[in-house]
């Protein structure tokens, strides 16, 4: 499925590369952190991607082995705090919205229908939130993609959780592109570079 979304956006890289970093790393979703606090920020709520996130690619349930965290997530945030945002599920690919409402079903939180694709269906992540009013800043992106998930985090003014190595590691081009990428950016000796600081 082309994500002409992000093939527009990935260009705003090459000025600032920055843009495609996260604020926190975790190997899997099983080590996701309740409650969820990056660089003494409270987050007040918090966006999943689904595949090689919480679930495994092309799977509408969510993986059995992040049961555990997942019912605390659920414990510890409102549940119209928490939002699945797909790639996937919930888009136009997505006939008739039938895997959204699955993966609803199985995890009991919301899937966001949106015609745009990550990351730039972001303004009705925010328009979503601002309803609830939060703010970006209050807001976590979390996610498998660098040029997706975190891009999208950077550019609403939000946090990104980068969920590095997922269900499993994925072997495809893009995916062992951005794990490479990620350490060149951030060894720098005398430069590294560092996502950007939400505006509070």
């Amino acid at each position: 499925m082309f994500n002409l979304s992000a093939t527009l956006n990935v260009g705003r890289l090459a000025y600032n590369p920055s843009l495609c970093l996260p604020h926190l790393v975790i190997p899997t979703f099983e080590e996701f952190p309740v409650p969820l606090i990056i660089r003494n920020h409270h987050i007040k709520a918090i966006v999943f991607d689904k595949d090689n996130c919480i679930a495994k690619d092309h799977d509408d349930k969510l993986w059995p082995q992040y049961s555990t965290v997942w019912d605390k997530v659920k414990q510890e945030y409102p549940l119209e705090n928490l939002l699945i945002v797909s790639n996937s599920a919930g888009t136009n690919d997505d006939l008739d919205h039938s895997q959204a409402v699955a993966v609803e079903q199985d995890t009991g939180v919301a899937v966001l229908r949106h015609s745009t694709k990550k990351p730039g269906c972001y303004p009705e992540i925010l328009d979503h939130f601002a309803r609830r009013s939060i703010l970006a800043n209050e807001i976590a992106i979390v996610g498998d993609r660098l040029f997706t998930d975190m891009l999208m985090a950077n550019m609403m003014g939000s946090w990104g959780v980068w969920i590095r190595e997922g269900v499993e590691v994925s072997n495809k081009m893009f995916p062992r592109f951005e794990r490479d990428l990620y350490e060149r950016l951030v060894a720098g000796k005398s430069n590294p570079f560092v996502a950007p600081t939400p505006k509070t």
